[in-house]
């Protein structure tokens, strides 16, 4: 186990599980270097379904080079219909080559258009649309462009197959939230639902708008510097890049003038709901990767449980990908913990830490302490995500580990995998390249 790079360990990953050296290199040269393929969980009726009891037309979209949220809003404006009406199970990177289901409501399959970088395939129709969840998980094709030592792969692969803690070849990671959760260029989302979470309102526009980062061009550092300097939110509106436009929306209902709590909670609502939503599942999964950090130092294991320990169970019928079903957990008694840990040595039951909100109900034991020690440092508590709409969260629980079968091909040296929902594959990727997440 070694410590993280600077910037990862700012979100809570604070080491690496392989000693070994990384093979350095970078990914996403091309957007064909990144290949994202949906391992899909929705059943679709034949197209010549009633229109009437099947309004949804899914179809399975190849996306290169495009951002989710862009090709949505792109198709709806070719469409001419409202973007709700476009949905999808989820959102996957811009600079790669995704293929992902998604459901458009009440248009005519003969109507979709052509887009640059787009590839449409009508699969079906559907009674409902294509909700975000509605995948097992993803598989992934990953190029490592220009590797400083491509022989330290062997000697990487092994180290994260004893982390597994299995027999069977695969390879593990702690399931951390990747840097994309909070921010690649700037890493502040978290900060934002930390504040939103402890009630300050104002802490929480001012980590948004404010904040400035290195690693963002000139002229918007300054424009974040003045707005900590200053809290004129009038003359911050004239220097924001117009490029900002969530900063700019709260910039516009603060230059009203007004300035308590409501103005500031009301300054934040002026962002989409999704990006609202976002700001405090980024604080919950900061809770989170501090809580396999601390875990990972103190040493206890990830693929089997300890006493005090929550685990979950697998869900039904998930297929090639395991998926952890967190709707159905148990706490692990020390009379318990061989039968569980049986359990877990199958692959039928995974150990977890939580996502905290309002009605988390944390560990026992050494588990339980951790995470009790990581909310006190915070100044958290679960009842603290009770908060008004979209900044409130119930929580739930996550797997601390996630398994994969690799297979790794040379010239180019490429990764292939695949992952539940909801895990990273730069997770993984990190483990091999050891550099500055940007280049992830």
């Amino acid at each position: 186990m070694r410590e993280a790079h600077p910037v990862e360990q700012a979100v809570g990953m604070r080491y690496y599980v392989s000693d070994a050296d990384g093979i350095g290199g970078h990914l996403r040269e091309h957007p064909a270097d990144f290949r994202v393929r949906e391992i899909e969980a929705f059943d679709a009726e034949p197209i010549d379904a009633d229109p009437g009891a099947y309004p949804h037309v899914v179809c399975r979209a190849t996306l290169r080079n495009w951002d989710t949220n862009d090709f949505a809003r792109a198709l709806s404006d070719r469409l001419g219909i409202s973007r709700e009406r476009v949905s999808w199970a989820g959102t996957k990177d811009k600079r790669a080559v995704t293929t992902q289901l998604i459901s458009i409501d009440g248009v005519d399959p003969e109507d979709l258009p052509d887009l640059d970088g787009v590839d449409l395939a009508v699969v079906g129709r559907a009674g409902r649309p294509v909700l975000f969840g509605d995948l097992l998980g993803n598989a992934f094709e990953v190029v490592v462009r220009d590797p400083d030592g491509p022989d330290r792969v062997e000697g990487i692969t092994a180290e994260l197959a004893d982390f597994a803690g299995r027999e069977d070849g695969t390879v593990a990671v702690p399931n951390y939230f990747g840097q994309q959760r909070f921010g690649s260029r700037r890493p502040v989302t978290h900060e934002v639902g930390l504040a939103i979470a402890r009630g300050d309102w104002k802490a929480a526009v001012l980590a948004y708008v404010g904040n400035p980062s290195e690693r963002e061009p000139a002229d918007t550092r300054e424009a974040r510097a003045f707005v900590d300097e200053t809290h004129d939110w009038a003359g911050a509106l004239e220097r924001m890049p117009a490029t900002l436009g969530f900063e700019r929306a709260m910039l516009h209902r603060l230059a009203e003038g007004a300035d308590g709590p409501e103005d500031y909670r009301e300054a934040l609502e002026a962002v989409p709901t999704n990006l609202q939503q976002l700001f405090v599942n980024a604080a919950q999964s900061y809770v989170f990767n501090l809580i396999l950090s601390e875990r990972l130092e103190r040493g206890l294991p990830f693929h089997e449980p300890v006493p005090g320990d929550v685990v979950c169970f697998a869900a039904d019928g998930a297929g090639d990908v395991v998926v952890p079903d967190t709707d159905r957990l148990q706490r692990v008694t020390a009379d318990r913990l061989e039968t569980v840990s049986r359990h877990c040595e199958r692959g039928r039951a995974f150990v977890t830490a939580p996502l905290v909100g309002t009605e988390t109900a944390l560990g026992d034991g050494e588990p339980g302490e951790i995470e009790r020690a990581v909310l006190e440092d915070l100044d958290l508590a679960p009842e603290d995500f009770d908060r008004p709409g979209e900044f409130g969260s119930a929580g739930t629980r996550r797997a601390v580990q996630v398994r994969t079968d690799l297979t790794v091909d040379r010239d180019p040296l490429t990764f292939a995998f695949a992952l539940p929902k909801g895990s990273y594959a730069t997770v993984l990727l990190r483990e091999y390249c050891k550099r500055d997440p940007s280049a992830l």
